[in-house]
């Protein structure tokens, strides 16, 4: 795959607490867990090595605190070929996550501390202009606040950069931010959330899809887990079955694999429908794996595994 146009990700990075167990505790009650790990995580961060990871040209804006987990953010992009445009906050802490994982199903509930990145401000924003202004392809999300993922937006659309919105967590949205996207890229209950529409179905996404459209956005991809994903714009409706790299360990990290392999390989003009395949293939590797960060594949990899068929 040809060398492309820089990304540029604004985001969260949280150190990620991990827990085990069978089950999750009730209130007032202590169950002993199974395994624990710390490691990096944030959504835009994890979007972040993972772009880095398949060998594009990536930075990552955010605030960081001035603390053992900022050091450790720092060596988590390093390790990636992530470059980063950090803002150190030292009146703030950097973000951590609490994440419990059950045991007999892989499954997961999250708790988010953004710390230091609730602070990014429409003004950061404004001083790291140029940066977005330069990128091929800008993504963002909803952990840091809205304000600065707007404003991102408004300056990458401005300088004819390439926009993706991963809406996550989910959240209701000001109207005016669909037509800042290009692509938007919700999971099904992200999408529901958007549109007060029930998707359990590759047709439902279509009609919850459709309803995206008219607020403006370019194209929709609706990701849905086991069953692939939805590439539906104006011009066309193809549903991308998931791709399959083995046994599912832990699904925390799929979504950010998936946009972080659709922000790579339209950075290095891939055509939309073969940028879905291969964003399947990222988050079809990364389930195979613990972890969000740690279980994000090398080029080599995902091509190993297109090239399969």
């Amino acid at each position: 795959m040809a060398s492309g146009k820089p990304v540029v990700i604004l985001g969260v990075f949280v150190a990620d607490t991990a827990y085990r167990a069978q089950r999750q505790p009730r209130m007032g009650e202590t169950i002993l867990g199974t395994s624990f790990t710390l490691g990096p995580g944030g959504k835009g961060s994890n979007q972040a090595v993972a772009v880095g990871k398949l060998g594009a040209d990536v930075t990552f804006l955010t605030r960081l605190g001035v603390d053992p987990f900022a050091d450790m953010a720092r060596q988590t992009w390093a390790q990636a070929g992530v470059k980063n445009a950090v803002i150190d906050t030292p009146e703030s802490y950097t973000g951590a996550a609490y994440i419990f994982v059950e045991e007999t199903t892989g499954n997961n509930a999250i708790i988010v501390s953004p710390g230091a990145a609730m602070l990014i401000s429409p003004a950061d924003i404004e001083a790291n202009a140029a940066l977005i202004s330069g990128a091929g392809v800008f993504v963002t999300q909803l952990e840091q606040p809205i304000e600065a993922a707007m404003r991102a937006l408004e300056i990458a659309r401005g300088a004819g950069v390439t926009t993706i919105l991963n809406p996550a967590p989910a959240a209701k949205l000001p109207d005016r931010i669909y037509t800042l996207c290009d692509y938007l890229t919700p999971n099904e209950t992200e999408t529901e959330e958007l549109t007060g529409m029930k998707v359990s179905s590759v047709d439902e996404a279509r009609l919850a899809a459709d309803s995206l459209l008219k607020k403006g956005v370019g194209t929709v991809i609706v990701t849905l887990g086991d069953k692939g994903a939805l590439l539906h714009s104006k011009e066309r409706s193809d549903h991308v079955p998931a791709v399959s790299a083995g046994a599912v360990v832990e699904t925390t990290g799929a979504g950010d694999a998936f946009n972080g392999g659709l922000a790579a390989a339209l950075s290095r003009g891939v055509e939309p429908l073969q940028a879905v395949r291969f964003a399947c293939a990222v988050a079809g590797i990364s389930v195979t794996r613990p972890g969000t960060a740690p279980s994000m594949p090398t080029l080599q990899e995902v091509e190993a595994l297109l090239a399969r068929g």
